[in-house]
């Protein structure tokens, strides 16, 4: 599992997923495995985050730190002063898949040497959306190859 927020048994209390897939025993929870989420769907996220020019060098090392950590990140652009992180997260609904996408450049802040911006923007569409925007012509600009590529 990616990272988000699960609704466990019949309870309906709200679950911590790490963000980072782990074997049992990995991680936090003491190795028990979590039910899997059969409601969960596929939400496009996109993250732009902006602040204080930083060498470029450190921007792509940093971005190509956090794909590695995270492989589901699909790409990234940058610049020396703000990045965009586009990425498909499964989550239960939009509320899990945005507060895991805020999460995100704080928690790898300091484990990817990401700059110290903040967070200026945020959208998060379902699968039919991002589908449905990509067939009429005004979806998200065209993705470079999945990776870490400059504006």
């Amino acid at each position: 599992m990616r990272g988000g927020w699960t609704r466990s048994g019949d309870r309906r209390r709200l679950v911590r997923r790490a963000l980072t897939s782990v074997g049992p025993g990995d991680g936090e929870g003491g190795g028990h495995e979590q039910e899997p989420d059969h409601d969960s769907r596929l939400w496009h996220v996109t993250l732009s985050v902006s602040g204080k020019p930083a060498p470029l060098s450190e921007v792509r090392r940093g971005l190509e730190q956090l794909a590695h950590d995270h492989p589901f990140l699909l790409t990234s652009r940058y610049a020396d002063d703000h990045a965009e992180i586009r990425y498909w997260e499964e989550a239960r609904d939009l509320h899990d898949a945005a507060a895991v996408a805020l999460r995100l450049w704080g928690e790898h802040r300091s484990s990817a040497q990401l700059p110290p911006w903040e967070i200026v923007g945020l959208e998060v569409i379902d699968r039919a959306t991002y589908h449905q925007r990509v067939a009429e012509g005004y979806g998200p600009p065209p993705a470079h190859p999945v990776g870490v590529h400059p504006y």
